[in-house]
């Protein structure tokens, strides 16, 4: 069964008419579906170690391409170990869609080989699922399953298919379709022009307003249009974590992140804020952490899912609609009054300016401490990284206790030509590199960057492999505590027993960057680190790894989890 007209080749020609253009996972026993993807030209192939980096890599794909990504496992342990990349597919709204098989019907109720429930499994991850039993369901199933990926809230869709399908002989296989579909497109629409024009008018009475961009705003395109309305109204621009790269960091209205990974002062911005403009976020609880005065502050909630509104917080008005093309009607409403040229719109400009003057300083200066080449603290070895990688490199970003200094601007400063990976409100520990071999594979003309912790970075040295072999050079900047950063952290507040959180036996990254040909080194002053990300750039840059490790004390603690937690020794920040 080799010819074009077996399943797996019907279902390869499928996807790539639909928009995929990448196949993660393993292979099979008996040829499948990354076999066939491997015989079409539209289609790339990437095998893996690992089904939990299958996933990741596809979130990481997806994120940087902007389509929707195929992870190819089977029916048993395959699909299991990819559930928790797929959890973290699920909180980021990422175009994934897994296909997978289903066991012969035979088998069912009865000790089925690798037989599992994967629907029921998958089904609180997943916005749809279904399963193919006859060949005449096939391409609809995969045509539909990438547009729900695609549209609405993206998210992970799931498409089981029958071994009886897949056993069809070639001359009951079902046959190539005769005209091949439009590749499948995001769906745009406005919101209620009364609605907008209620927004429009909270907005012009408002003493400070502010924008916030979500992750949700990136696959609507909506970068540029966020940027007008804030110039229009005067507003500071946050975006959540998922968000960034929406818009410039160092734009003159561009004020960070929100929420655990606010920077003192701009937090005192959202504090002061009397109508907030949320486009594309689900405001989750990390979006939220610290910002006591969202509960009170008039909410204009933009979002294309109806289901985000009133999730976290009830809005005052609630615009259902694409990011880009809701915001561009707002800001058409306030192009004949804009706020931003008004007496109170001058003073929010003059604010905003002087927050900024002072985030600068305060972070990005050598001063107090933070530039100090004799002791390497993790803003200093960020800002190197910054100095060093152009301010467009793509930049993964993992949840460890240290690494979260990254999220804090201007310690780590983006622009809008950035891509930003970080994973979502799961935060699975190992999302980092798998996420990196994606959009490295995405963007191969960029650098990429992976910032993270020792424990998460050998949680994942499974997608090393995958690296090597597809000529990813990424640079990994290792923030080494000895262990796992934040249970220790907790517990030091705690005053509980921090053992357990300390690893004793020595670690084998570099031993394994060595083997596969990459480079490593070890840094505890910023003229080693300086020299290191100059030459791990220039190794990245002929496809191979580079991993650079700087040891970071327990106290070097971010300031946003400072502000919320206090050190972590029972003392406030």
């Amino acid at each position: 069964m080799t010819t074009d007209h077996h399943t797996w080749h019907v279902v390869a020609r499928t996807l790539a008419d639909a928009g995929c253009d990448a196949v993660f996972g393993l292979p099979s026993d008996e040829p499948g579906l990354m076999d066939a993807a491997g015989s079409c030209a539209e289609l790339r192939v990437v095998p893996v170690r690992d089904q939990r980096v299958a996933a990741c890599a596809a979130i990481g794909h997806a994120a940087v391409s902007g389509q929707p990504a195929v992870l190819a496992v089977n029916s048993g342990p395959s699909f299991a170990n990819a559930l928790t990349g797929l959890l973290e597919a699920s909180s980021l709204g990422a175009p994934v869609l897994v296909v997978t098989t289903r066991v012969p019907v035979g088998g069912i109720g009865r000790g089925g080989f690798q037989y599992t429930d994967q629907a029921t499994m998958a089904g609180p991850l997943v916005k749809w699922s279904f399963l193919v039993e006859r060949e005449g369901q096939l391409v609809w199933a995969l045509r539909r399953a990438v547009h729900l990926a695609v549209n609405g809230s993206p998210g992970v869709v799931l498409v089981e298919i029958a071994d009886e399908v897949l056993r069809a002989t070639p001359v009951t296989a079902v046959a190539p379709p005769t005209r091949r579909g439009p590749a499948v497109h995001r769906i745009r629409a406005g919101a209620d022009p009364q609605e907008v024009q209620r927004a429009a008018g909270l907005l012009s009475a408002a003493r400070l307003p502010v924008v916030v961009a979500g992750g949700g705003c990136k696959p609507s395109g909506a970068g540029p249009a966020v940027r007008r309305l804030a110039e229009l109204l005067g507003a500071p621009v946050f975006t959540t974590a998922a968000g960034r790269g929406t818009v410039d960091e160092e734009h003159p209205l561009a004020c960070g992140l929100v929420g655990l990974y606010a920077t003192p002062p701009a937090d005192a911005l959202l504090a002061d804020a009397d109508v907030i403009v949320a486009v594309g976020s689900r405001l989750e609880e990390t979006a939220r952490m610290g910002w006591d005065s969202l509960d009170t502050a008039t909410l204009v909630h933009i979002d294309i899912d109806p289901a985000v509104f009133l999730t976290a917080v009830e809005p005052e008005v609630a615009l259902l609609g694409d990011a880009r093309v809701v915001v561009e009607q707002l800001s058409a409403a306030l192009e004949e009054a804009p706020a931003a040229e008004t007496e109170p719109g001058r003073a929010r400009l003059a604010r905003v300016r002087a927050v900024r003057e002072e985030l600068h300083a305060r972070y990005s200066a050598p001063a107090d401490g933070y530039g100090n080449t004799d002791e390497l603290t993790v803003p200093a070895a960020l800002r190197a990284v910054q100095d060093v990688f152009s301010r467009d490199a793509t930049l993964v970003q993992e949840n460890g206790l240290h690494d979260m200094w990254g999220y804090h601007f201007p310690v780590l400063s983006v622009s809008d030509r950035a891509h930003v990976v970080t994973p979502g409100e799961q935060t699975m520990v190992g999302f980092g590199l798998p996420a990196a071999v994606g959009a490295a594979l995405a963007a191969p003309d960029r650098d990429t960057v992976l910032v993270c912790g020792d424990g998460a970075l050998e949680m994942s040295l499974a997608a090393l492999p995958t690296a090597v072999e597809q000529g990813l050079g990424i640079t990994v900047l290792v923030l080494d505590n000895g262990g796992y950063g934040w249970p220790r952290f907790v517990r030091a507040g705690e005053g509980a027993p921090d053992g357990l959180t300390r690893f004793t036996a020595p670690g084998h990254v570099q031993a394994a960057v060595a083997a596969a040909g990459g480079w490593t080194a070890r840094c505890t002053t910023g003229a080693e680190l300086a020299a290191a990300l100059k030459e791990a750039r220039d190794v990245g840059r002929t496809g191979r790894p580079a991993v650079i490790t700087v040891p970071v004390r327990d106290t070097d603690v971010p300031v946003g989890v400072r502000g919320l937690f206090g050190d972590g020794h029972g003392d406030a920040a």
